[in-house]
């Protein structure tokens, strides 16, 4: 479906991106048509290693958008994501008996286009009115009692760890190395 207005449409492109097209193909055709956001969330979790350059390539596409034609970026779209073949390296691989083997080294040319969708509906949330300060309104959590109040306030608040230290917790963490599969190493039969 083309935007409403042509001249609202932002690009990105990478050039010369050291990948097969064909391999590269799959990954953009999972976000084609997506909404802005949900094709980041989707590049973030693929296990390909082009994955990563193509969200690359679609933030700063997202980031075209807003900053040079000032769309809404919760109503973006891929409107257009494309993959071409780029220049072929030739190469030779040394084979047996002084002969040589060809192989090509193939390159991609990887071109996004993000619209704001057309009819989109506003997904901002709408701030509250602030009150004034006399007026300060104090609502009970569900559950909450005097005596639970009096029991929480007798414990130390534990301090709140980001997701980030949390991550880098876990992979700091020394694992144990892999069990081996089958027996020891000597095959004697003793």
């Amino acid at each position: 479906m083309p935007p409403v207005n042509p001249q609202a449409i932002a690009k990105a492109s990478a050039r010369y991106v050291r990948v097969s097209p064909q391999k590269a193909r799959l990954v953009v055709d999972l976000i084609r048509g997506k909404r802005a956001e949900d094709a980041l969330h989707l590049l973030r979790f693929t296990q390909k290693r082009i994955a990563a350059d193509v969200e690359k390539l679609l933030q700063s596409a997202i980031a075209n958008a807003t900053e040079r034609l000032e769309l809404d970026v919760d109503a973006l779209y891929i409107a257009h994501a494309v993959v071409n073949e780029g220049p072929r390296q030739k190469r030779i691989r040394p084979a047996p008996m002084g002969r040589a083997y060809r192989y090509q080294r193939r390159s991609a040319h990887i071109e996004i286009h993000v619209a704001e969708r057309p009819g989109a509906v506003m997904t901002r949330t709408v701030e509250e009115p602030k009150r004034p300060a006399g007026a300060a309104v104090k609502r009970a959590k569900p559950g909450a009692t005097k005596a639970g109040a009096k029991k929480a306030a007798k414990k130390p608040a534990k301090k709140k760890r980001s997701t980030i230290s949390k991550l880098a917790n876990q992979r700091s963490k020394p694992s144990a190395p892999p069990a081996r599969k089958g027996g020891s190493k000597n095959k004697g039969g003793e």
